[in-house]
């Protein structure tokens, strides 16, 4: 309960106070190319439930069609804004939205796309789809700049699955297993001066 309330609270005030950058970074993103402001992909959530997440859009148009999920520092199909945009982590702050709206909470094991839960062994999906997605969590601090270590791989969705996903995996068990209030607002510190770091 206390952690619900914290993510209403927050994410609103989160809301108001990015609401001019965010008003920006919309204009950026639709002068710099065709396309939607936002990304709407289909991620899974708690319980394996699917939600359409909010994200600004940092690809061409149709880029899902190009190329897999794992996206590289240097992915072709990243656009001038976009690159700007992951290096600053800035295309998530519109997850705010599904902060408020309960799909996800400020720390948590970040969802995924349907093909990865797929491979998921049936003990990771019970204990990683137990609990709300979040913005941030260990493997996120552990990967914070994940882009640039796929960046040069002739197979980034190979290089993620080998040197990425297991201790990105590990790290989301041991968050589910040992979370707590205090331990989220540790994350959430950490994001930030990662951030501005």
């Amino acid at each position: 309960m206390a952690k619900r309330l914290f993510d209403i609270v927050f994410s609103f005030l989160g809301l108001i106070i990015t609401s001019p950058l965010l008003i920006v970074m919309a204009v950026l993103i639709k002068l710099d190319s065709k396309g939607p402001v936002f990304f709407r992909g289909e991620r899974l959530g708690r319980l394996g439930k699917p939600f359409r997440i909010f994200k600004f859009r940092t690809m061409i148009e149709n880029a899902q069609s190009l190329g897999g999920p794992s996206t590289a520092a240097d992915d072709p199909r990243l656009t001038k804004i976009g690159r700007f945009l992951k290096k600053y982590q800035l295309d998530e702050l519109p997850q705010l939205i599904d902060v408020l709206r309960g799909k996800m909470s400020f720390v948590g094991p970040r969802p995924e796309v349907q093909m990865y839960v797929d491979i998921m062994s049936e003990e990771e999906k019970e204990t990683i789809l137990s609990v709300l997605p979040g913005m941030t969590d260990l493997a996120c601090l552990q990967n914070f700049h994940e882009g640039e270590i796929l960046r040069g791989s002739p197979d980034p969705e190979k290089t993620y699955l080998e040197k990425i996903r297991p201790k990105k995996i590990e790290l989301q068990i041991k968050y589910v297993k040992n979370h707590s209030f205090l331990l989220d607002i540790k994350i959430i510190l950490k994001t930030i001066f990662k951030i501005f770091q």
